[in-house]
């Protein structure tokens, strides 16, 4: 039985350390808006934590982070790179005119960052040397000269990493992005060297392409950790692939990832994981579309050709993030707290159901989102059941929202506890750029549409006509156009200028 306890707080010991601690303060921030932390390195760039700014501009939450490694912080559509690891605890602060692109940082995160922040600086002071003068140079004096700044940049990470104390694991990251760095710059010297040299017919010789080798020997580790390694990797076998996609008989019908797999298919050399990453990162670069892309082709294809277990896990959060739960599929249960304070789940009342997701933190939701919504229930209320679900940090919030927003629209509402941190968000795959957002669920308690983001979507009033038996007025677009440029008479002009 101790063993057995012992085994259980060594797993709970595991994903405690796991978890990022995170509070802080913007002066000057607003309510209105959040600060997200997204893991960088990944296939599917999901924010893993999306944090309420109070009225004073302090901040305070957690958040489970995968690996120790690169993260994007965001906050009022700007965005900023920190370098963390499992278990810590970090403070930052800042201004909101500059916020995160300038921050402070206290903690046990200060040393790392501090080195990434002097290591950046000393390359922005450095990088004139890398200029585009050099791709006219002869190919000896271009190698030499390449290897001399390689050399001086990977003098300066030991020499700075030594003076602050930064880890080996960041140095050692540094350096592969540095190294990619150089990689995509020797892709630029053998693509326009010869035409900068006035040589059409120029080729790179051994001597380069073996040091190119050179550089690229810790590969699995560079393409796993850097997503900028990574189209430096399409760009190497973009001309190839190109000229492979133009012989496939189907080009015109099949998506880019699946000629793309094929393609990689065709490559003996690559690795395995290279080949994973590489597709991964093109489906979600080109197929990851609900209004264009169909799930189950790009699912398909993932399942086909992706061999590591953690990429296709990580395509899959993608994946469900951008598509939503499969139209056809149970809804799942899940408990909601309405204004009463009652707790249920949703209820469907033998009526198809459109539920809307929303938060006040959404600067938009009111002047935009409120009064196209009021007109949709008014038309199809008699057939249609409506959920408005909250996902503000406190059932406080709530209250205030809903009374405020939603008061005297026919439908119900309802609160999921813990806002995007909720069992209703997880289950039905709610972010917060995913807000506000709708879709339906049958009286049959199945999923009956993807998500929508806009109440005026050609193919939202044509789910709401389906599942109600009511069919909404159109507008002529021509005639919506001519009112435009009637209330804009520069509008044409502007837009063909």
């Amino acid at each position: 039985m101790k063993k057995y306890l012992f085994l259980l707080l060594l797993t709970l010991l595991v994903v405690s350390c796991s978890k990022v601690k995170v509070e802080g303060n913007v002066k000057g921030g607003s309510p209105l808006e959040r600060i997200e932390f997204i893991e960088a390195s990944g296939v599917a760039t999901l924010p893993l934590v999306n944090l309420g700014v109070d009225e004073k501009g302090n901040f305070k939450g957690e958040f489970k982070a995968p690996k120790n490694g690169m993260y994007a912080m965001t906050y009022a559509g700007k965005m900023n790179f920190i370098y963390l690891k499992k278990g810590q605890t970090l403070n930052i602060s800042g201004d909101s005119a500059t916020f995160p692109e300038v921050f402070k940082i206290e903690g046990d995160a200060k040393k790392n960052n501090d080195f990434i922040t002097a290591t950046q600086k000393y390359l922005e002071s450095y990088s004139s040397k890398l200029n585009m003068q050099m791709l006219q140079k002869k190919e000896s004096e271009f190698l030499v000269d390449i290897k001399n700044i390689h050399s001086d940049l990977e003098k300066n990470l030991d020499e700075t990493a030594d003076k602050l104390g930064a880890d080996s694991e960041v140095v050692k990251l540094k350096k592969d992005e540095l190294t990619t760095n150089i990689l995509t710059f020797l892709v630029q010297y053998e693509a326009a060297h010869g035409q900068a040299a006035g040589d059409p017919s120029f080729k790179v010789s051994k001597n380069f392409t073996d040091y190119e080798k050179t550089l690229t020997e810790n590969n699995d580790r560079m393409v796993e950790n850097l997503p900028v390694y990574r189209n430096y990797l399409l760009n190497k076998v973009g001309q190839k692939f190109q000229t492979f996609a133009e012989k496939q008989t189907d080009k015109n019908n099949a998506s880019m990832s699946a000629i793309f797999a094929r393609f990689l298919a065709t490559d003996k050399e690559m690795s395995q994981k290279t080949k994973d990453y590489l597709l991964a990162f093109v489906i979600a670069k080109f197929d990851l579309n609900p209004y264009t892309s169909e799930v189950e082709k790009v699912k398909k294809i993932s399942d086909e050709y992706i061999k590591d277990s953690e990429v296709k896990k990580d395509l899959n959060s993608a994946i469900n993030a951008v598509f939503g739960l499969k139209v056809g599929e149970e809804a799942p249960k899940v408990g909601l707290t309405k204004l009463d304070g009652k707790s249920e789940n949703l209820e469907l009342n033998a009526k198809p159901t459109l539920v809307m997701s929303y938060a006040s933190w959404n600067p938009y939701i009111s002047q935009s989102t409120i009064p196209v919504l009021k007109e949709v229930v008014n038309f199809y209320k008699a057939k249609v059941n409506f959920a408005f679900v909250n996902l503000d940090d406190t059932k406080e919030q709530f209250t205030k929202t809903a009374n405020a927003m939603l008061k005297g629209i026919p439908g119900t509402n309802y609160y999921a506890e813990g806002g995007l941190q909720s069992d209703y968000a997880k289950k039905f795959f709610i972010y917060g750029f995913k807000i506000p957002g709708f879709f339906l669920i049958g009286k049959d308690g199945k999923v009956a549409s993807q998500t929508f983001y806009n109440l005026g979507d050609a193919k939202f009033v044509e789910a709401m006509n389906k599942i109600s038996g009511l069919q909404a007025p159109t507008v002529n677009p021509q005639a919506q156009l001519q009112n435009e440029l009637l209330q804009n008479p520069n509008a044409d002009s502007a837009q063909t200028k």
